[in-house]
């Protein structure tokens, strides 16, 4: 049984109501991988103008970076976009021409007008941002459309609505100008050169294998007060700032003992 890498991106929030997804099945929101597999080019989108478009359309016939999000998100999803943004810049790569970056909605409440509020948002961190517009891509879609590409990519997401948030995997994939899921790039910080050969790779419709698990999750997680979880945060709080305190007390010391040696 392979074993897989668990990072949880459990970033701590203030919310009103605690979240009610059993810290149990995070394990189960994790990316199921199925590279070669043909996405559903037909699926049917909104784009950032408000017209229909299809997926087959938003992949331009260019390899494609594609991003499931949702522009509500206060944990990882922009995290995510601004990595995949500052990987394929720093590699030398220009949205519109090597490739494009394709980010679809998975939350019904975002609209067109939100799509192109980050849609310049993204494009406007490139060199060329008037080029770079022609392909950043933000796209709404009805759920049972989101459903059918993150089934196909092997993307589940939940939402709870105790804490009004979508749990789910970060990460994205890599797609062929046909629309095929060429590589997975799963959690954050993606390495610029290694992004560069993946949509080369792709640009030539080739297919890697899955990626090694990983599981870095977009979800704010606020444990109920008095549960185990809630205590087991509290001590790593006080075991993480009685660390600190020993490392500035033992830097004091030794800058001590060298004025006076």
């Amino acid at each position: 049984m392979k074993r897989t890498a668990v990072l949880l991106g459990l970033l701590l929030i203030a919310a009103p109501a605690s979240a009610r997804i059993d810290s149990a099945t995070f394990q189960q929101l994790s990316f199921r991988q199925h590279p070669g597999a043909q996405l559903p080019v037909d699926a049917q989108l909104v784009d950032s103008s408000g017209h229909p478009t299809t997926l087959g359309s938003a992949l331009a016939g260019r390899p494609s970076v594609l991003v499931l999000e949702y522009l509500r998100c206060k944990n990882l999803c922009s995290l995510v976009l601004s990595d995949a943004v500052h990987a394929i810049a720093t590699a030398g790569m220009t949205p519109g021409r090597e490739l494009d970056l394709v980010a679809i909605s998975i939350d019904p409440r975002d609209t067109s007008r939100d799509a192109a509020v980050a849609q310049a948002m993204y494009a406007a961190r490139f060199a060329n941002p008037s080029v770079a517009a022609a392909g950043v891509r933000f796209f709404t879609a009805s759920p049972d459309q989101v459903r059918r590409i993150a089934s196909t990519i092997g993307f589940p997401y939940r939402y709870d609505k105790a804490s009004d948030q979508f749990a789910h995997p970060a990460g994205f994939v890599v797609t062929t100008p046909e629309g095929r899921i060429s590589r997975y790039v799963l959690g954050l910080d993606p390495q610029p050169a290694m992004l560069k050969t993946a949509v080369a790779e792709a640009a030539l419709e080739k297919v890697e294998p899955p990626a090694h698990p990983l599981l870095c999750l977009c979800f704010g997680y606020d444990p109920d007060e008095g549960s185990v979880a809630a205590l087991s945060f509290r001590l790593v709080r006080m075991a993480s700032g009685g660390l600190v305190l020993c490392c500035v007390a033992l830097i004091g010391f030794l800058s001590l003992r060298r004025r006076t040696a």
